[in-house]
């Protein structure tokens, strides 16, 4: 994926390939650079890619795919991974994070036999980045989704399913040992369509006029703050320890599916972008490292609301009017007076 630098705040776009009309890697990387985007997550080490991105200036959170993690349980195998993905490209590819398994569910899922691997895997990853004196440069962790979280409403009570809590209490741990992050895939689009009856269309694009949830004495006026920080609090609630939440993927399709609209899409992601400059009620006044998902529409995923999350079409033009260099705000107050007016119900089961 790659970011942009917006107003101080930086952005990250994920960079996948599931399509078979997409532009080579080279013209990925000068599409970036022509739209101050200056982070970027790669599912997989591509190799084409990665020789793309040197000197590039770009960070780069580097995927290792699930079906790697069994071999990377080895420690010799994930050295081996370090040097041909990471080593032999770095420094002159910005390599900032490393995500060992994206959305890994350890009950009841075909990732499901994978998720014995997923610790290990991130240590052996860790202790050959440690072995180099690169450990502070290029931090190791694990994307989740949020079919992990059991409680989410009110925030605060935010909490991991009971089910799965062995599976990630270890990996928290190894997280707050290492002074690691935990990355994690927030879509207020899949929460909203859900619950479209308790969660408002206003409050999962930011253009609720108000407060909408009140947590104690936590004003929530969007939901991808409340979602947010109900993993917050899920991790806070294990007691094991601080961790850092980056989120590795948000998005809002314009296309294929119930409140899947253009319109929708361009001011969820236009707001989102403004939006992580600051903060959530939970932990204010601290950007939000955020990377959108995702950088073009993708014709061979499925099903088919998944194809339409690009924010550039696979020509290369942009989807959406915004600039990632600039404020995007101005380009919605229409549509935001509009939205406005729309709202159904102000309650948030996130």
């Amino acid at each position: 994926m790659c970011n942009y630098l917006i107003a101080g705040a930086q952005i990250g776009v994920c960079y996948g390939m599931m399509g078979n009309n997409l532009p080579s890697p080279q013209e990925v990387i000068e599409l970036c650079k022509a739209n101050n985007i200056v982070r970027m997550r790669l599912y997989d080490p591509n190799q084409a890619a990665l020789e793309a991105l040197r000197n590039s200036g770009i960070e780069v959170m580097l995927d290792v795919p699930n079906s790697d993690l069994q071999s990377l349980a080895n420690p010799n195998n994930a050295g081996q991974w370090v040097q041909t993905n990471v080593l032999n490209f770095y420094p002159a590819v910005n390599i900032k994070y490393i995500a060992v398994g994206n959305e890994v569910k350890p009950v009841g899922d075909s990732t499901s036999w994978m998720a014995q691997y997923v610790l290990p895997a991130i240590q052996n990853v860790y202790q050959a980045i440690r072995a180099k004196g690169l450990h502070d440069q290029i931090k190791v962790s694990t994307a989740i989704d949020m079919t992990l979280i059991g409680t989410s409403y009110p925030p605060s009570k935010g909490s991991f399913r009971s089910d799965v809590r062995s599976y990630l209490d270890p990996i928290i741990g190894y997280l707050v040992y290492a002074n690691l992050p935990l990355f994690a895939n927030v879509y207020p689009y899949f929460s909203y369509v859900g619950d479209p009856n308790d969660i408002s269309l206003p409050y999962a694009l930011f253009t609720a006029p108000n407060v909408v949830v009140w947590d104690g004495s936590r004003g929530y006026q969007n939901l991808f703050d409340a979602v947010l920080d109900s993993v917050h609090a899920a991790l806070d609630n294990t007691g094991i320890g601080y961790v850092k939440v980056v989120v590795s993927e948000s998005g809002w399709p314009s296309d294929g599916g119930f409140a899947a609209t253009y319109d929708n899409a361009r001011v969820y992601l236009g707001n989102l972008i403004q939006h992580v400059k600051g903060g959530t009620p939970m932990r204010p006044n601290v950007a939000i490292e955020t990377y959108l998902f995702g950088m073009f529409d993708e014709n061979q995923k499925s099903p088919e609301v998944e194809k339409h999350f690009g924010v550039f079409y696979p020509n290369n033009q942009k989807k959406y009017p915004f600039n990632f260099g600039f404020s995007a705000a101005r380009h919605w107050e229409d549509d935001i007076v509009a939205i406005k007016n729309a709202s159904v119900s102000l309650r948030s089961d996130a």
